[in-house]
């Protein structure tokens, strides 16, 4: 196998540090400085970092400005260099220091880095948008034939159909307000606000260091002003950072230049880090699993083999990660937000409508309201997040214990909610749905398990055994027009998600060979590829059967044992003496998730992640509930247990699998 470079990032919070009086080469006399402190001196940076930023941006977003940038050169003819910053100083686009400040070189950088990552984003946004207002279509709802192939005309390529449809819906709504289309970019979009943090990687040594100090701690040394508005350079000190790293950093990861961005007190440092590993094949694969976004549950898998004749066979069992438990939760939180935010709207617009403004009562009702308002969000976006790490993880360790080494997904570009917006919020959004893509692509490459995107385009609609119309009904037996289960004229009878997964691992199979890469790195089969799928039957376990009796018999048969008139299973005669009503369990009782185990762990061949397996776990159960561990996150979900034994005809191992969020 070919080996790649991995990168990912750790959020990290600075802990102890020290201003050093001279350089990292010399350090003069060192003096601790609190963490209040140095969020307040990394405020400081970011906050002119910002400004900066926002003043160059604002003066260069003209349509002329972006021709220019977008034709590569400079003015003498040279091309512009790859790096941000280096190509707005060779085009003479230099941030503007207001009197009175000095600021390092280093930190211009960083505000240009910044600004010319916003242009290059405006740029393909810029692309798309005129291409769109060059072929507008007489009925932008609806597009004929001719106007698609006119619009694919003038697109760049790779433009995938929800910026189309997201760009053409912002052209529409700008046409109904002026009653005419946006004469340039620049007049449908303002400039995007610059966010509050600082790209240190664009600046070198004279401003920041990283080194690793051991397995668990790294130093970063960055230099820092003490005031808000540093007048000289003797404003500017280094400061010498220790930060704990998160144990998914490994020891022989190579750490790289953080990005800074202090909030609410703490200094948060997004600290890249590489990682060597073997990059998973996109063809030759014989077992696959594949994965629907389904209604019912976040994620419907099943495995998957390619069969004779050009057939695809799949396991009559469906891999459920069910998530409603979440969902509600997710819900629930969302209500509240939109609560916060109407009451926050009503109290601005009473205070926008009087000349003095509101009162001191009513404005610390606003203040509280925007403050619990972010604690919302800030809640809805962490468990989101863990949600999708651990539907993530589960869906790599079925690919381990079914011996599979390809994940087929769903491509996310294509998919819209349906119905109204709450509707579509009572359901998880599809920004957990792309976190867990992400997700699932960074543990796959991690684990030399491919995962590759295909067309979303009837998947659910389509059989998968004829390729037919699928007619959607309440249940087999309730023939009522609805989401859960799918019925063919052929015979086919399953759930909804199960046969949208049965036809995504089919069509990723079939089109292997396809299997190409865009530039971010993501593998893709385009072409769709249907493919008939045979079930494989998995054998039903019989029961146990007594042994025959023998001829030469002499005793009676022994009667089974009467059952108590009382259940005392797992009490002691003791405790059930002395406790009278009310016995007290001698076994050990489950505790609520948290971060603490509760049960031996076992490793599952094949995989490099901890099994938890529950000794008490009931064989007739289907299902089991996974404790997320993480963050916060306390909530269980519904959940198939790992396949014991790999390919379509294994069994399963019932048992509880416990999970810890990663970064």
């Amino acid at each position: 196998m070919t080996t790649v470079t991995l990168t990912a990032t750790a959020t990290c919070t600075a802990g102890a540090a020290e201003v050093v009086s001279g350089t990292p080469e010399k350090p003069g006399l060192p003096q601790p400085v609190n963490r209040r402190m140095l969020a307040e001196r990394a405020g400081f940076l970011t906050t002119l970092v910002q400004q900066l930023a926002s003043w160059l941006l604002a003066s260069v977003w003209t349509d002329q400005h972006l021709d220019q940038l977008a034709s590569g050169v400079d003015a003498e003819g040279r091309r512009l260099p790859s790096k941000g910053w280096m190509a707005l100083r060779r085009l003479g686009w230099i941030p503007l220091i207001p009197a009175g400040l000095r600021v390092p070189d280093r930190v211009l950088r960083a505000a240009g880095e910044e600004t010319a990552r916003a242009l290059r984003l405006a740029l393909h946004r810029r692309a798309v948008t005129t291409a769109i207002v060059a072929s507008w279509p007489a009925d932008p709802r609806r597009r004929t034939t001719d106007d698609w192939v006119l619009l694919r005309r003038h697109l760049p390529a790779g433009t995938d159909n929800a910026t189309i449809r997201n760009r053409t819906r912002q052209i529409a709504s700008f046409a109904a307000r002026h009653g005419r289309l946006p004469d340039g970019f620049t007049e449908l979009e303002t400039p995007p606000t610059i966010p509050a943090q600082v790209l240190l990687a664009a600046a070198d040594r004279q401003l920041v260091r990283v080194e690793r100090l051991d397995g668990n701690r790294a130093r970063v040394w960055v230099q820092l002003p003490t005031v808000p508005a540093p007048a000289s350079y003797r404003d500017w000190a280094w400061h010498d950072i220790i930060v704990p790293l998160p144990p998914t950093v490994a020891p022989t990861a190579k750490l790289c230049t953080p990005t800074l961005r202090p909030r609410d007190g703490k200094v948060r440092l997004d600290l890249p880090f590489d990682t060597t590993v073997e990059a998973a094949p996109l063809a030759g694969h014989t077992r696959a699993i594949g994965a629907d976004w389904g209604y019912n549950t976040l994620l419907t898998a099943v495995v998957a083999e390619p069969g004779p004749d050009g057939t695809v066979v799949c396991s009559g069992r469906a891999l459920r990660f069910d998530a409603a438990g979440v969902s509600r939760k997710l819900d629930r939180l969302r209500a509240h937000r939109e609560t916060l935010k109407t009451k926050i709207t009503h109290l601005e617009r009473l205070a926008a409508g009087r000349h003095s403004g509101l009162d001191p009562a009513s404005t610390a009702k606003l203040d509280l309201l925007r403050e619990e308002h972010q604690r919302v969000c800030a809640r809805i976006r962490n468990l989101g997040r863990a949600l999708a790490w651990s539907g993530a993880r589960w869906l790599i360790d079925q690919a381990h214990a079914a011996g599979a080494t390809v994940v087929y997904l769903e491509d996310l570009t294509c998919m819209e909610a349906p119905g109204s917006s709450k509707a579509w919020n009572r359901r998880l959004s599809n920004a957990t749905r792309g976190v867990l893509a992400d997700a699932v692509r960074h543990l796959g490459m991690r684990e030399q398990v491919a995962v590759v995107t295909v067309p979303a385009r009837g998947t659910s609609s389509g059989c998968p055994r004829c390729g037919n119309r699928l007619r959607h009904v309440q249940a087999p037996d309730n023939h009522k027009p609805a989401n859960p289960w799918a019925l063919c004229a052929c015979g086919h009878s399953a759930d909804r998600d199960f046969s949208a997964a049965q036809r995504i691992a089919a069509r990723g199979l079939a089109g292997q060979h396809r299997t190409t890469r865009n530039r971010a790195g993501q593998a893709s089969v385009r072409q769709t590829v249907d493919v008939p799928v045979q079930r494989a039957k998995t054998p039903t376990p019989r029961p146990a059967m007594r042994p025959a009796a023998s001829r030469d018999k002499q005793r009676p048969t022994p009667s089974r044992p009467r059952r108590p008139a009382r259940r005392t299973q797992g009490f002691s005669p003791a405790a059930l003496a002395t406790a009278g009503s009310r016995p007290a369990p001698t076994r050990a009782v489950q505790r609520p998730a948290g971060r603490t185990p509760q049960n031996p762990t076992v490793q599952v061949p094949g995989t490099t992640r901890s099994h938890t397996f529950s000794s008490n776990h009931t064989r007739t159960r289907h299902r089991v509930r996974w404790a997320v561990l993480g963050r916060g996150f306390h909530h269980h979900v519904n959940s198939t247990p790992l396949l014991q034994r790999a390919g379509p005809h294994g069994g399963e191992t019932p048992g509880t699998h416990r999970i810890a969020q990663e970064n």
